[in-house]
């Protein structure tokens, strides 16, 4: 979604229990050799999802019931440890849009952020009664609201959290520095001209 504005995310969500969620977890250390980003999405928490032989363990992103879901929920200090953009490159490439826990590591927010990856702060009491809704039911699709800062869900209304600066990006499609780098390479040479280096 590189270049467009990001104001509303609507899918099923899976849900991955646990603080301290970190970045070895999200995608093992031996994936970080990929040659692209491509290759991630499967590798999307293996050492939780298979064993050593590659057989599954019946891991929740597995369940047949939240296949093809696009939104993520977790808890607290979710992305913490090592700061590997490779975690949220495995998330997006695994099909998630966005993710709903109770607090980001700052890095991990930064690095899902220039992805186009919107990362909302919803309370524990919140997000326990959105678990309950998606545990009923796999199939309640999720409306997240950037601009009104909520999320809804089978007739229910949750508030969320996002930083105003990373709000302000998404909705105004300059969360990735590279795109507003590429927009305004006119300035760039104009600026770089009157510095006289060349």
């Amino acid at each position: 979604m590189s270049g467009q504005s990001i104001k509303k995310i609507v899918g099923t969500a899976v849900y991955i229990a646990g603080n301290d969620i970190d970045t070895d977890r999200i995608i093992p250390a031996r994936y970080l050799k990929c040659v692209t980003f491509d290759e991630l999405g499967p590798a999307l928490f293996y050492d939780e999802r298979f064993d050593e032989k590659g057989v599954s363990k019946n891991h929740v992103l597995d369940a047949r019931q939240h296949q093809g879901a696009g939104i993520l929920i977790s808890d607290e200090n979710f992305g913490c440890g090592s700061s590997r953009e490779h975690a949220p490159q495995a998330i997006k490439k695994s099909g998630f849009s966005a993710i709903i826990a109770g607090s980001f590591a700052e890095i991990f927010h930064g690095n899902s952020t220039t992805l186009g990856i919107p990362c909302v702060v919803m309370s524990k009491d919140d997000r326990e009664s959105l678990v309950k809704l998606i545990n009923e039911d796999p199939q309640h699709e999720i409306l997240i609201d950037i601009e009104a800062g909520t999320v809804s869900c089978a007739n229910q209304i949750y508030r969320i959290t996002i930083k105003e600066s990373t709000r302000e990006a998404f909705l105004s499609a300059k969360y990735d520095p590279l795109d507003v780098l590429l927009a305004n390479k006119d300035k760039i040479k104009t600026v770089a001209d009157k510095l006289g280096y060349i």
